[in-house]
């Protein structure tokens, strides 16, 4: 418990700083939720405006009014990957940090093992996607709901579970990269031109049926939050995707830095 509470202490400005930040604007979207209902035909309009790739991008492939089109457009879709990849990154590349530092020897030549070094990182990682998934679903819903919104919290809870789901997915494999290549610039490098890329396909297949099949290769395409919260139905398929990504690559990860020679 020493051991995850000195690396929870270490990620705690992270968390803090992405969670405020994350917290305060779902909330502001979920103020803004009655207004854009009461004014559902201007908003229809206005969207008319913008090209299909813009709409594409944000998710906007229905009305605002519409809680699961709303909850895409304004976090599904570009908001918390974007929270989620920077959280993944900072606390999964902490290893190739501390490296770089000359800070890893120093818990390693204690009697702590790697396999638990690098597990406390692992289990600090799930806290912290957990705690944003629940702090930006419950911000969104809770101030959304003072105000007159009717959000469903089961669905609202469900599209949370994803998003964590979704946040671990990035997470694993940036712990595995960091161990494999000792570089969290090269490790942050990788896993965001990798999303940036996914995000693309995500985009182009939405623009045009010819390319609808590319947008299986996205991560995006298996985050299905509009049908999700609008339908109530978890597709549990896409679920045990994220999390097989994620435990097989924190697994592979632990495997790794076991035998990974420190000085190469």
């Amino acid at each position: 418990m020493t051991a995850f509470r000195l690396e929870l202490r270490r990620n705690r400005g992270l968390l803090l700083g992405l969670g405020v930040g994350f917290g305060a604007y779902a909330a502001l979207m979920g103020l803004m939720y009655p207004i854009m209902r009461e004014n559902d035909a201007l908003f229809a309009s206005y969207m008319e405006t913008f090209p299909r790739e813009f709409l594409a991008a944000f998710g906007m492939t229905g009305l605002l009014s519409d809680p699961g089109v709303f909850f895409t457009t304004y976090i599904g879709s570009w908001l918390w990957p974007i929270v989620a990849a920077a959280a993944g990154l900072l606390a999964a590349t902490r290893t190739a940090a501390d490296l770089d530092r000359g800070f890893l020897d120093l818990p390693l030549s204690t009697p702590i093992s790697r396999t638990r070094y690098l597990g406390v990182s692992i289990a600090v990682q799930i806290l912290i996607m957990a705690v944003l998934a629940a702090v930006g679903v419950l911000a969104l819903w809770g101030a959304g709901t003072a105000v007159g919104a009717e959000f469903d919290l089961g669905r609202f809870a469900m599209a949370g579970v994803f998003a964590f789901a979704f946040g671990c997915a990035i997470a694993g494999p940036a712990t595995l990269l960091s161990v494999l290549t000792l570089s969290r610039g090269l490790t942050s490098g990788i896993v965001g031109g990798v999303l940036i890329l996914m995000y693309a396909l995500f985009v182009l297949s939405g623009i045009s049926a010819d390319w609808d099949w590319v947008g299986r290769l996205s991560a995006w395409n298996h985050f299905p939050t509009t049908s999700l919260i609008d339908d109530g139905v978890l597709p549990i398929g896409d679920l045990l995707l994220f999390a097989m990504i994620a435990i097989g690559t924190w697994v592979a990860a632990v495997a790794a830095f076991r035998r990974r020679d420190l000085a190469a």
